[in-house]
């Protein structure tokens, strides 16, 4: 399972890194609905919530799907200015009135993105089109619980009034907790965009990829970057360009933009240990295979304490040495055993290391 982004004909030029301040603030956003998530802010998010004014927390709530799964495309509106090659604005003011360049249609589709589940990398009909597309929406609304209908249904009924209320409402945010928040992230966040230019520059995009994430790889003979994810999607450059955002709120999140029509977008973390080495779906699902197995897990148990060769296994166990032998080798290739000689003995022992990761590791791939 992957992302894949088709990059034929893509020129060097049409690869930009660049921040985006309304990008931090819909990350902010999430962050805030879904501490969870972010682990390492929890102390800014208690900061944050316990001096929010209430009328704000309020309009937060109305909303929130926007930001809560993980968030809408609306906050990279630059991505879906035709053309495919425009950069998100320098401040915040500049790209909300990119914001406004989206249409209503584009503006609604995004909105209700995890609301109807409208096709994202495929075209398809638009629930302000579309009888068929606007009915699915509501129906779906209104399984997610009334506030969610509410929303829907007054944003297809009237998406000027809506634009004007989330256009207000970031501003507000940015008043109450984002300004002061960017003023701290956006230096870091700037270093990050110097690195990855000089890196582009200097080692070309697969440099600048690698550095972003193990989990993005570039096949340069066949012009596609593949996002390692649990999720599934397609989309090209064509005539457009890629841009690399960074966030300093993100980990464990790397995002695509893969929306069908849009510019191409990896929003990624910065700055985050955790990620110098996420193991890969198809390992995360290798070790987690291995170890659901009942005789396995019952191996693991000694394995942790110490050392054993086959034959002190399968004693322990009751079982024959070559079933004990198939059942290390199910642990040695999702690699979380590790075994070593001591003259004519084969020794084995579980990695600790890499699974007291797996409870990490699974989150951030689910996140991811």
């Amino acid at each position: 399972m992957s992302v894949r982004i088709d990059i034929t004909g893509l020129r060097p030029e049409r690869i930009a890194v660049v921040p985006s301040p309304l990008a931090e603030l819909g990350m902010a956003l999430h962050a805030l609905s879904e501490p969870g998530h972010h682990p390492g802010l929890q102390a800014w998010v208690t900061g944050v919530t316990a001096r929010l004014d209430s009328h704000l927390a309020d309009r937060m709530c109305e909303a929130d799907f926007l930001w809560r799964t993980t968030f809408s495309d609306l906050f990279l509106p630059c991505a879906g200015v035709p053309g495919g090659r425009t950069l998100p604005g320098a401040t915040l003011a500049e790209e909300l009135d990119l914001l406004d360049k989206l249409t209503d249609e584009e503006f609604v589709d995004a909105a209700l993105e995890f609301t109807c589940a409208l096709p994202y990398s495929t075209p398809g009909p638009t629930a302000l089109s579309d009888a068929g597309a606007r009915r699915r929406a509501l129906e779906l609304a209104a399984a997610r619980g009334p506030q969610q209908l509410r929303f829907t249904e007054r944003l297809l009924a009237d998406p000027p009034r809506i634009r004007a209320w989330l256009r207000q409402f970031l501003r507000d945010c940015d008043e109450a907790f984002f300004a002061e928040a960017w003023s701290r992230l956006r230096h870091r966040i700037a270093a990050d965009t110097r690195h990855k230019t000089d890196l582009l520059r200097h080692k070309g995009l697969a440099g600048a990829l690698a550095a972003v994430s193990p989990a993005v790889t570039l096949d340069e003979a066949a012009g596609r970057i593949t996002v390692d994810k649990l999720g599934e999607g397609r989309t090209a450059t064509g005539d457009g360009g890629l841009l690399l955002v960074p966030t300093s709120l993100g980990w464990p999140h790397l995002m695509v933009l893969h929306r069908y029509g849009w510019q191409p977008v990896l929003h990624y973390p910065v700055g985050s240990p955790e990620l110098a080495s996420p193991a890969s779906v198809e390992q995360l699902a290798l070790r987690m295979t291995a170890l659901s197995h009942p005789v396995r897990m019952r191996m693991c148990r000694h394995l942790a304490r110490s050392a054993h060769t086959t034959s002190e296994l399968a004693q322990a166990h009751g079982v024959t040495a070559p079933e004990i032998s198939r059942h290390l080798a199910v642990l040695k290739k999702a690699g979380l055993i590790t075994t070593r000689r001591r003259g004519r003995y084969v020794l084995h022992q579980l990695d600790v290391a890499v699974v007291a990761r797996l409870g990490s590791d699974f989150l951030e791939g689910i996140l991811r």
